[in-house]
Formats: structure tokens, sequence, C-alpha cells
């Protein structure tokens, strides 16, 4: 199971939200690729990027942080955040992301989707946000009617790479994920699963390796930054 430390980006600065809220942000580094390269020195495999105003903005707004980001490392990165056309899929592509989170727009132009997998295989990832089971887009701000499994298994002839799913409610609060969401939405569907939103401790990380769903991995930022997850040993406990 692979670890992915986040950076989430607002305003060029390296920030945690809590429960997505943008108005209860936490600084904790103004330099995006410095903390980029500590992850990578630490050992991750991969990097989880998040641009929060532009998941705001339907556009990308913290392009030159992932761009320094990019330069700073040498692992691959996944990238989410107000990407929404081929051209801003085609861009990152071309700049060096290895994997683009695509989440709002697999709600509402889901045909976009399969034609961006079908042009980058293994590029494509969707996110899948969820409140209390149901899907929320547009920076988390606007709930959906469609459930997170629906929209799921919508996607499993497209050639997608991984789904990233997050509840929202756990998500930057310290509280644990929710394992169980998790486990029945990895077992429900043939796409790697990849768990996101209030992975907090190293129990935690625990409970997924076992929850009975091969994961493909687990998304930690706060805990990172905390000190609440050391991310050597966590490497070293998965990895084993």
């Amino acid at each position: 199971m692979i670890l992915y430390p986040a950076i989430d980006l607002k305003d060029g600065n390296c920030v945690r939200l809590i429960k997505g809220d943008m108005t209860k942000s936490t600084v904790f580094s103004d330099s995006p690729a410095t903390q980029a390269r500590a992850f990578q020195d630490a050992g991750c495999e991969w990097l989880h990027l998040v641009d929060l105003n532009g998941a705001f903005a339907g556009e990308p707004v913290n392009g030159a942080a992932v761009e320094a980001i990019l330069a700073a490392t040498d692992v691959p990165a996944q990238l989410g955040g107000g990407i929404r056309d081929m051209a801003t899929i085609e861009r990152w592509v071309e700049r060096g992301i290895a994997r683009v989170i695509l989440g709002t727009i697999a709600v509402e132009n889901p045909d976009l989707v399969r034609e961006a997998a079908r042009a980058f295989p293994g590029k494509v990832a969707v996110g899948i946000d969820a409140r209390n089971g149901r899907v929320a887009t547009k920076g988390w701000a606007q709930e959906t009617d469609v459930m997170v499994t629906d929209l799921a298994k919508s996607f499993e002839d497209a050639g997608v790479a991984a789904i990233i799913y997050t509840d929202i409610n756990r998500d930057g609060a310290m509280q644990g994920p929710n394992v169980q969401a998790t486990a029945d939405l990895a077992n429900a569907v043939n796409i790697p699963v990849i768990a996101s939103g209030g992975v907090s401790s190293m129990a935690d990380l625990d409970a997924l390796r076992d929850c009975g769903a091969a994961l493909n991995g687990a998304i930690s930022g706060r805990a990172l930054y905390d000190g609440a997850i050391d991310l050597g040993e966590a490497l070293k406990r998965l990895n084993g």
C-alpha cells in the first residue's frame, strides 16, 4: 500500500483545511517545493498535490507552485484541483504530472474523463469526494444526489488509473478515515482505490491496510506535518 503525502496549495503556500473549509486553513510551509523535497528525501514513492484555489476557480491557480515542486523532485506526482478540460489535462501531463485527478468534471462531464483516459493511458484518476455517501463537487462546496459507488462503477470500463476517495467530514479533522466506506467502495469496483480524509495515525494506516480490501494506497497530510505519523516509519511498516 502506497502512502501519498499530501501537499495542498492555497495562495502559493502549503496548507491544510478542516473539512474542506477554505476559511479554516493552517499554513505549514511557504515553500511547497521544499516540503515536497523533504517528503522525497524521507522515502516517499508518490506525492499528492491539490490546487485548492483551482478547485474553486475551475482552472489552475497554483501552477507556479506545482511547477516548482516538479522541478525540485523526482518522484511521480498526482494533481487535482481545477482540471476541467482536455487542454489543461494535456498541459499538466506535458509538464511532468504523472497522474491528473478529475473530480468535478467526473460528475458534470464523464465523457471527458473517458476521452482523457484514452488519450493518456495510466495518467487519469477520478477523485470522488463524498459527504454522507453523496458526491460533492466544486471544491466540496456543492453537493449532488450522485452516490459514490454509482459514480465509481460508471468508470469501470473507462481505463482510469485510480479512484481517490475522500470522506469530507473526516478530512483534516484528525478523526481517522472512514475505513468501512473505503473498503466497501474498493470491494465494489475493479479500479484501484486510494483512501483519503482523516488518516491521522499509524493505527489508521494499519486499519486501511487490513480493511479487507486491496487498497492502492492512502493519502495523509496534517498528520505528517504535525508529526502524528512519521513518514519513514510508516513507509517501512506499509512495505514490510
